[in-house]
């Protein structure tokens, strides 16, 4: 049988941080967890429950924290999880069925469903997707600062089963991340060159609302979901307005 270790990037996440690794031990003994500075109990706990803590100072860059996630193991295997994440109990079990095939030959895909202002999604902003979590560790790497992906040459396989993403919790919580990821977006897109003008951002953010309300048919989860379309178009139109603010300042 195959090892496996799940890792798990945090930052002052004691709201989630027990269930997340006690989720993660259904599947493995090696449950890994990155820490880039909580200031809350998240530590604390997840060692108490079992959990092995590595730290590593945020650079902005999600792609260098799970990279260095990666030389915290030796394990066989790999799956990411956030802490806002759950395995389902299907797909914990075709973990396991992978682990004891004891083939390495695939890279594979899971299907995550967004839960989020205690809503269930399926259309929309909070459309349903497919993500590449598990890994042979040798095989893969990350890149791009947000919206970071894996490189890994393996063919692509999916499991059945879920993952469930808690989301967002309130408002509150969703404005944090707008401000973080469209900060984080458009510091790197600059630097890899790209540019942006003003009648470019508007064509770019009717066209995000577009996609989401027909394209993905968020009119389908009702009144919040049409919300969601609408919020979309401001996500794109802040990253974009970020993006020419730095280029003014930088040419």
């Amino acid at each position: 049988m195959s090892s496996l270790a799940i890792l798990i990037l945090t930052c002052n996440e004691e709201d989630n941080i027990v269930s997340v690794v006690e989720n993660a031990k259904q599947c493995t003994d090696e449950v890994i967890i990155i820490d880039s500075g909580s200031t809350d109990k998240t530590v604390e706990l997840a060692q108490a429950h079992g959990a092995k803590v590595a730290f590593r100072a945020w650079t902005n860059d999600f792609a260098a924290q799970r990279n260095f996630a990666l030389e915290q193991t030796q394990a066989d295997w790999i799956l990411y999880l956030d802490a806002d994440e759950r395995l389902n109990g299907k797909l914990i079990d075709e973990v396991k069925s992978v682990l004891d095939s004891d083939g390495m030959d695939a890279q594979y895909a899971i299907t995550r469903k967004s839960v989020a202002f205690g809503v269930t999604f399926s259309y929309g902003v909070l459309y349903p997707d497919c993500v590449l979590r598990m890994f042979p560790r040798r095989e893969v790497s990350w890149v791009n600062k947000v919206h970071e992906h894996p490189t890994c040459k393996l063919p692509k396989k999916r499991l059945s089963g879920y993952i469930e993403h808690y989301t967002y919790r309130d408002w509150h919580e969703w404005e944090e991340k707008l401000c973080l990821y469209t900060t984080i977006w458009a510091e790197d897109a600059y630097k890899r060159g790209k540019r942006i003008s003003m009648p470019g951002i508007f064509f770019h953010s009717v066209g995000g609302f577009l996609k989401m309300f027909m394209v993905r048919r968020g009119f389908l989860d009702g009144g919040l979901g049409i919300y969601l379309c609408c919020t979309h178009f401001f996500y794109t139109m802040l990253k974009y307005l970020k993006l020419q603010e730095l280029q003014r300042k930088g040419d």
